[in-house]
């Protein structure tokens, strides 16, 4: 694509401060989204209320400020979007790419929670909204930094929900419908999404809507090898010194940290790492130490 339908975006869910795993995605997008001469936007993912942490989101859209990372459009909130997967489901319905699910988790669990056909011991008065996902189902896509990408969906995931049983709806159905009607062209995540890159390339082409190039990030990770998220290490990062968070995602994203050393102030850092960064140069997987977290 050329760099002028470049349109990237950062969605966190609001269940709680960025850490500094979430804020590698939101600045590494960003200096995608920059490099190409892109938009870059902001979408809040708030379609799971039973997650969603009271005023997380106000504080999530203020640290992005902190750190100059502001949105080139209006922030979306996928919860006024109702509208729009509703529309979505009623057409995958109609074209019985997608059924009602009456299955429980215990359900599931006879058929080792991948579901390809109905075994509900009794009616659930609220069902699930399920795609169809028909047999031999290979989806294979080339990740523009961890390579090719194959997933057997049918096998290793099974028809997929849309609609919970508690009326709440899906991360996939939503993702896929927001990133069509914003127009985005890139997407570019943490690599604990990359499992669900082929299921929601199977949900495009279900609705007749483009896929998008993807590019997964590195997770950052603790010393004790595991996410950052589900470590102690999962602590906010500290919006009022932005720069020295800054220059450690910097490095953490296999730049020089030559090139964006002589800043002294936010708006110098952000124009050096834009003039300065190497796309080529992103590190695929590395493990993080706790102990050099900046916050």
């Amino acid at each position: 694509m050329s760099s002028s339908v470049y349109r990237g975006r950062f969605a966190p869910s609001p269940t709680g401060p960025l850490h500094l795993g979430s804020l590698l995605a939101a600045f590494g997008s960003w200096l995608l989204a920059r490099h190409a001469a892109g938009q870059w936007l902001v979408r809040i993912e708030d379609v799971d209320p039973p997650r969603e942490v009271a005023g997380a989101a106000d504080r999530q859209l203020a640290t992005l400020t902190a750190f100059g990372l502001v949105s080139d459009a209006p922030v979306q909130y996928q919860s006024r979007r109702h509208p729009l997967y509703r529309a979505a489901i009623n057409t995958l319905l109609a074209q019985r790419k997608a059924f009602y699910c009456h299955c429980s988790r215990a359900d599931l669990g006879m058929q080792h929670g991948i579901h390809r056909h109905c075994v509900a011991s009794q009616m659930r008065p609220h069902p699930a909204i399920r795609l169809r996902v028909p047999d031999g189902s290979r989806i294979a896509f080339e990740d523009a930094l961890q390579g090719r990408i194959e997933q057997q969906v049918d096998r290793e995931v099974g028809d997929f929900v849309l609609l919970r049983a508690d009326g709440c709806w899906a991360y996939q159905l939503a993702v896929v419908v927001d990133d069509a009607d914003q127009g985005i062209s890139h997407v570019v995540r943490g690599a604990d999404l990359i499992d669900s890159t082929p299921r929601q390339i199977l949900l495009q082409r279900a609705l007749g809507l483009p896929t998008p190039a993807y590019l997964h990030l590195p997770l950052v990770m603790g010393s004790d090898g595991h996410k950052l998220s589900k470590s102690l290490a999962a602590l906010p990062v500290n919006a009022d010194q932005p720069l020295p968070v800054l220059r450690w995602l910097w490095a953490a994203l296999g730049q020089q940290p030559a090139r964006i050393e002589a800043a002294v102030t936010l708006p110098e850092l952000l124009q050096q790492a834009v003039a300065g960064f190497e796309p080529a140069q992103l590190r695929k997987s590395g493990l993080i130490a706790v102990d050099s977290h900046p916050a």
